[in-house]
């Protein structure tokens, strides 16, 4: 997930993306299902648009002459693999930048170039589990439990197109290119942020708090009548609005919820109060009282409840393009908008090898090149 997804976010600026699969298989998420939309990966297909497949056997000097004709132009190469990998298969970025010293390389692995896990195999899950972010998600005395996507990927994906971005940029003043690691590691020990700003002040471990906020109180999902709904009181003004709205002045005037300090301090009674006037009235009822005064509240949308929400529709968040296997198939819109230009979706996800010919083609191999290559099996 992390080099498709970061990639697609190159794609859906613009960036002229092609992925360069192996002939038989193509990436290995291809495989990856149930569901599968008239043969095709739905998990694949999520993260692969506005991209060209070039399919291209590596392990051939034909075939690796191949992508360093392409590389000579390139901007960006993106790479993926345990490290070690690309340099075996010819992609390594001391080849690539000799072929193109303009270029932007990005390595993306589980732990980096260097260090004693350089080479150990990593998912994305054995990230969350080593960069102690599992440990603080969940409920205190549960089994830990990941994210519901892949954080830690997507996390990597994010970080290397922005670090792609950045060295563009630095390349118009130095007309230099750059190697980038990023790692799905340091990508979620990053993001610990107050968590570890937490452990370095005091040494004290964070613990799992469900959904309540470590250092915010009420922040979390409490339990009405009839359904779970989400209530974030995120300051001291807020608590007043929030107090005012339920008709609360005990609250309101108890010494031990005054301050959000002292209400993270005795979050366990602030609970056991609250969820005795939750369980009076249903979610939708409090959700409304609670946003009419001005205090964050929501009720907790299943997916297909989220993807149809107005707001969404509003923002087109959920797009309709056509596939040449697939058919009509729905995809999730771009999550931020330029005044300059409107997100499209200019290429559905390709089929393996697609844009093969086309590609080779535009590097000026002949008809009887393209044929000789096919026949080979070094591209397909």
């Amino acid at each position: 997930m992390a080099g498709p997804y970061c990639t697609m976010m190159l794609a859906d600026l613009g960036a002229e993306v092609i992925k360069v699969e192996a002939p038989g298989a193509g990436d290995e998420s291809r495989s990856w299902g149930p569901p599968f939309v008239s043969g095709e990966s739905a998990y694949f297909m999520s993260v692969n648009r506005n991209k060209k497949s070039l399919a291209l056997d590596l392990r051939s000097p034909e075939g690796r002459g191949v992508l360093h004709r392409l590389v000579e132009d390139a901007d960006v190469f993106v790479e993926n693999f345990r490290p070690g990998t690309a340099a075996r298969l010819g992609a390594g970025y001391a080849t690539m930048k000799r072929l193109n010293p303009r270029l932007v390389y990005c390595s993306i692995s589980a732990f980096g170039q260097t260090g004693p896990r350089r080479g150990m195999p990593g998912y994305d899950i054995i990230a969350l589990a080593l960069s102690g972010m599992m440990s603080i998600t969940g409920e205190e005395g549960r089994p830990p439990v990941r994210m519901g996507v892949p954080v830690s990927d997507i996390g990597a994906g994010m970080f290397a197109a922005f670090a792609i971005a950045a060295s563009l940029l630095k390349r118009l003043k130095t007309g230099r290119g750059e190697y980038i690691d990023v790692s799905l590691l340091e990508g979620q020990l990053s993001w610990l942020t107050h968590q570890a700003g937490s452990y370095f002040a005091t040494g004290e471990v964070p613990k799992r708090t469900g959904s309540a906020h470590p250092s915010i109180a009420p922040y979390q999902a409490f339990k009405a009548s009839d359904l779970y709904f989400i209530v974030a009181v995120g300051n001291d003004a807020q608590w007043q609005a929030f107090c005012a709205a339920l008709s609360l002045p005990g609250l309101l005037t108890d010494p031990r919820f005054a301050t959000n300090s002292q209400r993270v301090r005795n979050r366990e009674l602030l609970e056991v109060d609250l969820m005795g006037i939750f369980s009076k009235g249903t979610a939708s009822h409090w959700v409304g009282l609670l946003n009419e005064a001005g205090v964050a509240s929501a009720l907790i949308s299943s997916l297909d409840e989220a993807l149809s929400d107005p707001q969404v529709a509003a923002r087109r968040m959920v797009l309709e393009i056509d596939h040449p296997k697939a058919g009509r198939i729905k995809q999730l819109g771009s999550p931020y908008r330029l005044s300059g230009s409107r997100f499209s979706i200019r290429l559905a996800p390709p089929l393996l090898g697609q844009h093969t010919d086309d590609l080779l083609r535009g590097l000026g191999y002949s008809a009887k090149a393209r044929a000789s290559l096919r026949a080979a099996g070094i591209v397909a």
